[in-house]
Parts: C-alpha cells; sequence; structure tokens
C-alpha cells in the first residue's frame, strides 16, 4: 500500500455496470455505486488487517545423543577372543597362502610376497625352484637369470638382489640352513618382523603374529588398537591373546580380510561377525550385494595357492591357475 493512500475499505471504485432492472440505453448514464456489499466490506477489511498467524510452538531440544561406554580392557578381550573363535569355525582351513616345501622356500616366497600377491609368488615360484632348489644353487646364480623369471613378480632387480643376498647370508653364516630364532632371521637380508612370523611359524611351528596390510586394517576396524607402527600393532594385539593362539589366529585375520572384509568395499551383510564388530555399515550391508562381493572360495573362485592343503579342498576350496593359464 503506498504510504498516504486511503484504506481499501474507504475507497470507491468507478461505476461499470448498469443499474438493476434497466439497460444502458434507458438509464442515460450508469448509476454510480455508492458502497460496498457487507460480504465485501467484510472482505476488504479482512484483507486491511491480515490476523496475525498463532505463534508456532517451539520444538523441544533433541535428546543429545549418548557417547558409546569405551570397553574396559576385560571386555576388549572377551570380545577379541570370541571374534577369533568365530572365524575359526569360519575358516578352519586357514593356512599360508604361499606354496612351499621347506623352510627356504617359504622364506624366498615371502620375500618376493612384498608389493604383489601371493597368487603371482606361487604362479612364479615353481620355476624359481626348479633351476634353484637350495640356498647354495640360489647363492651362485647369474642375477639376469633369476631376474627373468622373477619378473612377473614386480620389482623383480630389487628382489633378485634379495633373494640371492639371502642365500648366501643362509650359505655363509648357517651351513645352508635357515635359522629358527627370530634374532638371526631379522638379520638376513629382506627379512624384517613379518616373514620372520611366517617362517617361524609356519616352518618351525613357533608362535607369532604376521602383521601384514590385511591385518593392521581389520585390527582397526575391530577397535582391537588405534596403532599404526606394526611393531606396537604386534604388542598390543598379542596382549590380547594367549601366545600358543598367534598363528591362527594371523591366518584367520587375513583370511577374513582377502574373503570379506576388503579395504574398498567390505561384504558387511555376508559377514559371519557383523554384531561384534563396531565398523558394521562401513561397507555394503544388503545380503544379496554382499555375497556378490565375496572372493576366493567363499565366491566360488580360486584361491591363491597352486598346490593348497587338503583341508582347503575339503572345504571347497579350488586351486589356483599356473601362470599363463587361460581364465
Amino acid at each position: 500500500m503506498a504510504e498516504g493512500a486511503p484504506p481499501a475499505a474507504e475507497r470507491t471504485p468507478p461505476a461499470t455496470e448498469p443499474a438493476a432492472g434497466k439497460s444502458a440505453s434507458a438509464a442515460g448514464k450508469s448509476a454510480p455505486v455508492t458502497g460496498k456489499s457487507a460480504p465485501a466490506r467484510k472482505s476488504a477489511k479482512a484483507a486491511a488487517s491480515p490476523k496475525s498467524p498463532e505463534p508456532a510452538a517451539s520444538p523441544k531440544p533433541p535428546n543429545p545423543a549418548k557417547p558409546p561406554k569405551p570397553e574396559s580392557p576385560t571386555a576388549l578381550v572377551r570380545r577379541a577372543r570370541r571374534i577369533n573363535r568365530e572365524l575359526a569355525e569360519v575358516y578352519p582351513y586357514a593356512h599360508p597362502e604361499l606354496d612351499f616345501e621347506n623352510p627356504f622356500q617359504l622364506i624366498v616366497a615371502t620375500v618376493l610376497s612384498a608389493q604383489t600377491t601371493d597368487l603371482r609368488v606361487n604362479q612364479t615360484t615353481p620355476a624359481l625352484f626348479a633351476k634353484y632348489p637350495t640356498p647354495e644353487d640360489l647363492a651362485a646364480a647369474v642375477p639376469e637369470e633369476v631376474e627373468e623369471i622373477l619378473r612377473p613378480c614386480g620389482f623383480f632387480r630389487a628382489k633378485t638382489k634379495s633373494v640371492i643376498g639371502l642365500s648366501k647370508a643362509l650359505v655363509e653364516n648357517h651351513n645352508g640352513e635357515v635359522p629358527g630364532r627370530l634374532e638371526d632371521l631379522v638379520k638376513l637380508p629382506g627379512v624384517g618382523r613379518k616373514t620372520a612370523f611366517v617362517v617361524l611359524g609356519n616352518a618351525f611351528g613357533r608362535p607369532g603374529i604376521t602383521v601384514d596390510t590385511h591385518f593392521q586394517r581389520l585390527v582397526r576396524r575391530w577397535k582391537w588398537t588405534e596403532e599404526t607402527d606394526p611393531d606396537k600393532i604386534e604388542a598390543a594385539v598379542g596382549a590380547l591373546f594367549p601366545k600358543s593362539e598367534w598363528t591362527m589366529l594371523s591366518h584367520h585375520v587375513i583370511f577374513h580380510g582377502r574373503r570379506i572384509c576388503h579395504a574398498r568395499k567390505p561384504a558387511c551383510g555376508a559377514c559371519p561377525i557383523a554384531p561384534l564388530c563396531p565398523a558394521y555399515g562401513e561397507g555394503e550391508t544388503d545380503p544379496e550385494k554382499a555375497r556378490k562381493l565375496l572372493k576366493y572360495e567363499k565366491g566360488g573362485f580360486p584361491g591363491q595357492r597352486l598346490k593348497p592343503p587338503q583341508s582347503y579342498l575339503d572345504a571347497g576350496g579350488i586351486p589356483a591357475p599356473p601362470l599363463g593359464a587361460a581364465g
């Protein structure tokens, strides 16, 4: 409304219609309208003085979400051990996924597995061990010939240097035998604690925790530890379990990480330990969609070993194809 204009109820619009019962020509001129009907006045008054809206009721402030109760050390131990028991039932056939027949083959294969898959190592080592079956043979090898065999593993020059250096150290310092002590193993070229524990646990039956990328990812998802350094992870997780369980614990966790609890898209909807997992929901929760994400024997696909244990085959596991095989 313009400032100074009369209210709508007081303004009289120009008459444009003839008086009732007369034609425009008989009336001569239009009869002026001197006012508005009651309904029109009421409507105009309502328009001029709109009713103030009723104040909206103030919404109740939402109840703040209660922070989760911190898990006590005792509760963490119980949950961690229950997860391991559940995984032992899911993967009773869990095993090291590198093909080997003796400690020498296992330590070489483990060194070669850095930054590649166990499958690719297993497809490469048959030719390597056929030509160089002992530490003495590999120590005396021509590097260029070893490089050509190891080319499919990636970083083949550095890995050639490592396995030849490792073999020379075994010959010169350990009479061509792989030592069974941690302090001796970690002094060998290319051998760190992870490799040493793989060898100790699977070639000598001495307990050890293998902190590979799968193990690190899962124990943090499960809130077993917040550590990121492998040595600190090893110590933190080792404190939750009896030492006698360390080797199989490593296999259970790594098997689960490769088959179900993937790095980019975990199959939460197909996970047997979902009720125990604080990270449930990070991945696909729909059961049907989650089942399509399963890998290796859980998804009906070949595993990583060309020569897996019989228990794996009995559980429905499929051997991996050799290098260059179709599929």
